[in-house]
């Protein structure tokens, strides 16, 4: 039987420090954590021998963990208990162009505390940033999910031009646009009427193209999406857009 949250309480205290854990785990085993996840326990955190952590991996669920075997530069978790099976967000995917540096770790950030299942950097013709470092984003979703106490991790995928993710499209897969022009289609509305696996599409500071208008406009598997007068900026609207399909569609 999983404990609740406010059941992992001891003197007064609740085990609010989690990582991710590269490594499979049962309740028995004994871990070895990274070398920085070590430093990070011990120097950052002041974690002391008998501390309790929580821990997942991505696959199996969330672990109530205790601290074992200190050093001066390492230490062991013992694996003591499961808190929470593994669980899938809801199938969302985020297409973005990439913006200035903050905004896009605001993005990764959001998305991923807000629950999609992929994110997929994407380079349309105005976007204003084209530098994509995949290891430093799956490191950003990582730290969200620790926060957030999210099990599952998303997926991030290499950068692709809007064309080159259209041409490969499952049609499955219901893919929202944000259309700044005003000409889509109410998001409640949209999402509302929404049955299948979904994306949405949120473009970069400027708006997409007029070509790239008119190409989203004829795919069978597009919809346009309008949110209303004013003009957001890219990382709002990725957090709005995502929040109100999880409310209309998701697990919400």
């Amino acid at each position: 039987m999983f404990k609740r949250y406010t059941e992992l309480f001891k003197d007064g205290k609740m085990a609010t420090i989690r990582l991710f854990i590269n490594n499979d785990l049962a309740i028995g085993d004994i871990i070895t954590p990274e070398e920085k996840q070590s430093h990070y326990l011990i120097n950052v955190m002041k974690q002391r021998e008998g501390n309790q952590i929580l821990c997942f991996n991505n696959k199996d669920g969330e672990f109530l963990a205790q601290i074992v075997n200190v050093s001066k530069k390492s230490l062991n978790l013992l694996i003591q208990e499961q808190t929470r099976i593994f669980e899938k967000s809801p199938d969302l995917w985020l297409l973005f162009a990439p913006v200035k540096k903050d905004q896009t770790d605001f993005i990764i950030q959001k998305a991923t505390e807000l629950g999609v299942s992929k994110i997929i950097p994407t380079i349309t013709r105005h976007t204003i940033s084209e530098k994509v470092r995949v290891e430093r984003f799956q490191a950003q979703a990582i730290e969200a999910c620790e926060q957030c106490r999210r099990v599952d991790i998303p997926e991030i995928s290499e950068a692709l031009s809007l064309e080159k993710v259209l041409a490969s499209w499952n049609e499955e897969r219901k893919l929202f646009y944000m259309d700044e022009t005003g000409n889509g289609t109410r998001i409640i509305e949209a999402f509302s009427k929404n049955n299948q696996v979904s994306a949405i599409l949120v473009g970069p500071e400027g708006g997409f193209d007029k070509k790239e208008l008119e190409l989203l406009k004829k795919l069978v598997y597009t919809q346009g999406v309008t949110m209303g007068k004013r003009i957001m900026r890219a990382e709002t609207a990725v957090a709005a857009s995502i929040s109100c399909w999880q409310a209309i569609s998701g697990d919400w």
